[in-house]
């Protein structure tokens, strides 16, 4: 099926600073109709600075197909240390044939360059004596911000994304400390953002109407198709998750005919469970944390799920599932402090 989406407005041009990194040009904006069709650009596209004065570079990839088509828009890179994220959108950008195309793939990979070096899930600045901000609690951003991250996120929203993409998909994993699922976050109240949703053989859904300054809801609220597509653990490559992933962002490809071939699994093909809140389940003591399900187990109200042991192993704590659901996030450090996250669980709230 092929979408019709509309254009980027006419005065949009590329600009090329005249730098280069590595052999790569560097923009500070970026048109994809400028490009070349029939072929993949790499760019870096050019941040916001450092207190230094220099740059931060974001990587970006274009494949540009030889007929007219959507531009769909790849995230990776949003939170630091979600190193999942990239190997799926370097996978899918692997698979396309420009010359077969119709339409685009915008891929941006590491949004939050600062956080990516140290893999880690905020972005830190040197300012205040070392505030770190959650990156993706900044969109669209603001290019005249009161922080640096702030202004970055305006930067790469206004010259980057808002002009060219007509529909995104934002990938990451759970922070550190924690694993999860293979899961979207999506707002099903919008027909073509639950269409995409039902392309991917994920585990589970959630049907959510999005949080401010997140980059799916900046897009959603824009008028741009968007969701959150959650890759499982932090900080190593999940090649299952990985798999399935890359699977359902080309049947998005497919189904809005910017690639050819035939559609493979998708959600209902996997079971997804679907759902649209989450309960949390939050420690109350110190120690070292004992699960009694996994990722993807079904519970059941006031269920036991886990355990906490002191030093001497005796218990000094026991957590029973809140609600009736499926596992989606559960935490893998073993020693817990009170207030940290146990455990999150899918469910339907009527």
């Amino acid at each position: 099926m092929t979408s019709t989406f509309p254009l980027s407005p006419p005065s949009f041009q590329t600009q090329y600073t005249n730098d280069q990194i590595q052999g790569i040009a560097v923009v500070s904006q970026l048109a994809v109709a400028d490009l070349e069709p029939s072929r993949t650009h790499r760019f870096y596209f050019q941040g916001v600075q450092m207190g230094t004065g220099q740059h931060w570079y974001v990587p970006v990839m274009v494949a540009k197909g030889n007929r007219p088509g959507p531009c769909v828009g790849l995230v990776a890179g949003v939170h630091g240390d979600e190193v999942s994220s990239f190997r799926a959108v370097q996978r899918i950008m692997a698979q396309l044939d420009p010359s077969t195309m119709a339409g685009s793939v915008l891929a941006t990979l590491g949004v939050s360059r600062p956080a990516v070096e140290y893999t880690q899930s905020w972005w830190p600045t040197a300012q205040g004596g070392g505030t770190s901000y959650d990156p993706n609690r900044l969109w669209p951003g603001d290019e005249q911000g009161d922080t640096a991250p702030s202004r970055h996120a305006g930067l790469l929203w206004n010259r980057l994304f808002r002009p060219n993409v007509d529909l995104a998909m934002d990938y990451h994993t759970v922070t550190t400390g924690s694993d999860f699922t293979l899961f979207l976050y999506a707002d099903l109240r919008q027909p073509a953002v639950r269409q995409m949703a039902e392309l991917f053989p994920v585990d589970q859904v959630m049907d959510d109407p999005g949080i401010d300054g997140t980059l799916e809801t900046a897009f959603v609220t824009a008028g741009i198709p968007a969701m959150t597509v959650e890759i499982g653990p932090p900080r190593r490559f999940d090649a299952d998750k990985i798999d399935r992933a890359v699977e359902g962002s080309l049947n998005v490809l497919k189904h809005h005919g910017v690639i050819p071939g035939p559609l493979g699994r998708t959600a209902a093909d996997r079971g997804a469970v679907f759902g649209n809140a989450m309960a949390s389940i939050r420690a109350t003591q110190g120690g070292f944390l004992e699960l009694l399900v996994d990722l993807n187990a079904p519970v059941t109200q006031e269920q036991r799920v886990a355990l906490q042991l002191n030093a001497f192993g005796d218990v000094v704590a026991e957590y029973h599932s809140p609600v009736a659901g499926v596992v989606a996030i559960v935490a893998r450090d073993a020693l817990c402090e009170p207030g940290s996250r146990v455990m999150q669980i899918l469910y339907r709230q009527d």
